[in-house]
């Protein structure tokens, strides 16, 4: 046991005394989920936009002033003409304008980012919408005020009630829409992913391009143990980079753990150790640094972006692509996570995805076991 904990030191000692391999173990994950914590989103905000309102009455300033006071729409300028509005799109000064007109109003937007698009005309639809109803349910309500003094009785609110109805809209889980809320389970996936998978499978090929390790293999530890005294320092590190998002995740972009700290913790250490054996499964099929590093990068990362439901949702991808991510442990971690910390559901509630997890555990164990080659040949 006292070589084994020599071997640890030793592997310890080898991350710490490389500035860079100690910079990109620990402030790598900290500045990922910063970066992809505020930069990715789907939210709008400040959209600047411009007004053609030729006739200026209460209606259409009410209109405007509902939509300036939101928090999704800044007014840029008043148009003279809607022919301005082309040029103004050109010239990247707002992408979105709303036009009054006689019988209609018209809301243009700049369809070159289509799902842009598509938010902004929805949120001022809504808005709009929003104050026409309001003035609507105030008119009829000052008709009834008049009924109750001797006019006769005006069924105006009562019939405005009757055609509309008015939907109440519930928001579970993430009633603010933040983006964070969807993006944290998958930074957290992928950083651990790539920390594990990639440092692991570097480290071993470097053994073995620099040929140590033959030298290791002929000391008295057992292979197993070995291997095992590479997996700690990585499996330490990873906990410290777990333990630094969940806190970035609390107090700087204001995701609440919804769940069991325990139950998420449990997942987590679970999904550090399918992405180890990920990293030793790699290191016992390639021999070079550059190869394990270009593999567990890109063969790993790149599919965690894409196919894992980070960026995009996997119901809405080709079949052929849903059925490619099944096979990626990081779709199973972010589902689970999502339904701990976001949801606060229990543990029943993941028993699929710990199921999943532990057998891809299992079997990429047993083929790096095999595949594995404790002398170089």
């Amino acid at each position: 046991m006292r070589a084994f904990r020599v071997f640890v030191q030793k592997e310890f000692y080898h991350i710490l005394r490389d500035r860079w391999t100690t910079i990109i173990l620990l402030a790598l994950p900290i500045l990922m989920i910063i970066l992809f914590g505020f930069g990715i989103t789907t939210e709008i905000r400040n959209t600047k936009f411009a007004v053609y309102d030729p006739a200026g009455d209460f209606t259409t300033r009410g209109i405007i002033n509902k939509l300036e006071s939101s928090e999704y729409f800044t007014l840029e300028r008043y148009l003279s003409s809607p022919d301005q509005i082309e040029q103004l799109f050109r010239e990247g000064k707002t992408g979105f304008a709303v036009v009054f007109s006689d019988e209609q109003i018209l809301l243009v937007a700049d369809g070159t980012d289509p799902n842009t698009a598509s938010i902004l005309t929805n949120y001022a639809t809504a808005l709009i919408n929003s104050y026409l109803e309001e003035s609507a349910v105030r008119e009829a309500g000052g008709g009834a005020a008049t009924n109750v003094a001797g006019d006769p009785p005006v069924a105006a609110a009562t019939a405005a009630a009757r055609r509309t109805i008015t939907p109440e809209i519930r928001l579970l889980y993430n009633p603010s829409l933040k983006s964070a809320y969807n993006i944290v389970p998958g930074i957290m996936g992928m950083i651990l992913m790539l920390i594990c998978a990639m440092m692991t499978s570097v480290s071993i090929a470097r053994e073995k391009e620099l040929g140590t390790m033959e030298v290791l293999l002929v000391s008295p530890m057992k292979p197993f143990l070995i291997i095992l005294s590479k997996i700690v320092p990585y499996f330490t590190i990873s906990v410290i980079n777990y333990i630094t998002i969940l806190i970035l995740s609390v107090y700087v972009l204001k995701v609440p753990i919804a769940g069991s700290l325990i139950l998420l913790s449990g997942l987590s250490l679970l999904f550090i150790m399918v992405s180890l054996l990920l990293g030793i499964l790699i290191s016992s099929l390639v021999e070079k640094q550059i190869v394990a590093l270009l593999i567990s990068g890109m063969l790993l990362m790149m599919p965690a972006v894409f196919l894992s439901g980070l960026m995009f949702p996997i119901e809405s991808m080709p079949e052929v692509l849903q059925w490619l991510s099944h096979i990626l442990p990081v779709k199973w971690f972010i589902i689970a996570v999502r339904n701990v910390m976001i949801k606060g559901l229990g543990f029943s509630s993941i028993i699929k995805e710990v199921a999943i997890l532990t057998g891809m555990a299992a079997v990429i164990l047993a083929v790096s076991i095999k595949k594995f080659k404790f002398r170089l040949e």
